[in-house]
């Protein structure tokens, strides 16, 4: 993909993301980066369980992305105290 396309697909999610976790924006640029940071984590996982990771700019790919970083965003929010509506 683009460089473009990671930071729109990155965006996305990573706003998506945020909304679900603890339902404000994290801010623009680190939704973008969560985002990225997210679709990394999140094909290395449905890699590790045997299914597709980041298949291009697609549907599945921004599903991937968002359960990435859902997890980063859980971890972030474990690591620096700070409660999100799942937790």
């Amino acid at each position: 993909m683009s460089l473009l396309a990671w930071i729109i697909l990155g965006l996305v999610s990573g706003f998506i993301a945020s909304k679900i976790v603890n339902r404000s924006g994290e801010g623009i640029v680190i939704d973008i980066v969560l985002g990225i940071i997210g679709a990394v984590v999140g094909g290395f996982l449905f890699r590790a369980v045997g299914s597709a990771g980041m298949t291009g700019f697609n549907i599945w790919s921004m599903f991937v992305a968002v359960v990435g970083a859902v997890v980063v965003l859980v971890i972030k929010h474990a690591l620096t105290g700070r409660r999100g509506a799942m937790g």
